[in-house]
């Protein structure tokens, strides 16, 4: 049962557009369910309410040994500049909230060995912050360049590095959550197998298989790794950047990620945020999704072009 303080909170997100969440700071344009920010997103936490928000997911850039243009923090600064970011995410998300994080690892300085920067963020997330890890999943995408070349193309003395990290974190043990809404189709086998009945057996590994595994429940339980590229090269987002010559962002998010979190840890009316929302993928996703949504971007050329994502905005 929802505790009094919690139950407020529910009303008040879903009783106000989330621009009236942020306080004193007007929005670089907003839509019917949300608003985009060129502020400091530290700037952009603080002035939230407390447990006004279900769902925090977004790609901070990522503590990589070379500069990109769009900005990153050396890895053995990276806990240090985050903290600060989760702690008002702690503080802002509900009780049954959660906190998804995208972060890529990276290679060591001159070697061919991983950083353990983002274990060590984990760890601080959780230890420091008071967060929990509900789960961890990975994203699989098949498009991407083999990298560091020193090691992969070169020396060819390491394989290709396909998989990135999403932390799921949550504010309680029980967050909420619900993996109906993300069901993916049946394979043909199974779709076989529920045709044809299945006898209930106790498989050698242990597992007890009752008659209820036949059952058609509208789809099968996805796993932990979602695969998707990330190579999009004539999307509307690029076309409009181009036709109109605004900046596009180098490292844009793959709107599976956030679809497949926003579907499964939110309803429709709840409030996510994205405070490094680059191109703003999470925020059209929220909006397809019929959800609420805020998003922070520091560079104004990006925040800019992120408009193109809402045509029914005009130009």
């Amino acid at each position: 049962m929802l505790k009094r303080r919690e139950i407020e909170a529910v009303e008040v997100r879903q009783s106000v557009h989330p621009a009236g969440l942020v306080k004193g700071v007007s929005p670089a344009y907003r839509t019917t369910f949300g608003a985009a920010y060129c502020m400091d997103s530290l700037g952009l936490l603080e002035r939230i309410p407390d447990r006004s928000v279900q769902l925090v997911v977004t790609s901070p850039p990522y503590g990589l040994h070379f500069k990109k243009e769009y900005g990153n923090v050396e890895k053995d600064r990276y806990v240090e500049w985050l903290l600060p970011f989760a702690k008002q995410i702690h503080r802002v998300l509900s009780d049954d909230g959660s906190f998804v994080l995208n972060i890529g690892g990276s290679y060591n300085k001159g070697e061919p060995t991983r950083s353990l920067y983002h274990f060590r963020l984990l760890i601080a997330l959780c230890d420091q912050i008071g967060f929990h890890l509900a789960q961890e999943c990975f994203w699989y995408n098949p498009a991407k360049l083999p990298a560091p070349a020193e090691w992969v193309n070169v020396r060819r003395c390491r394989v290709k590095d396909s998989v990135e990290y999403v932390w799921w974190l949550s504010k309680s043990q029980w967050p909420q959550a619900d993996n109906r809404q993300v069901l993916v189709p049946y394979s043909g086998d199974m779709k076989r197998l529920i045709a044809k009945g299945y006898k209930a057996k106790v498989r050698p590994s242990g597992h007890n298989i009752t008659s209820k595994f036949q059952k058609d429940q509208g789809g099968s339980i996805p796993s932990n790794l979602i695969i998707r590229g990330n190579n999009e090269s004539n999307s509307d987002y690029l076309k409009e950047c181009r036709r109109l010559g605004l900046k596009v962002h180098p490292a844009r998010f793959p709107a599976a990620l956030p679809d497949f979190f926003i579907k499964l840890l939110t309803n429709e009316g709840d409030v996510v945020i994205d405070p490094f929302a680059g191109s703003n993928t999470t925020g059209r996703v929220a909006q397809d999704l019929s959800r609420k949504w805020i998003s922070s971007e520091v560079e104004s050329s990006y925040v800019d072009a992120s408009k193109i994502r809402f045509p029914e905005l005009g130009s």
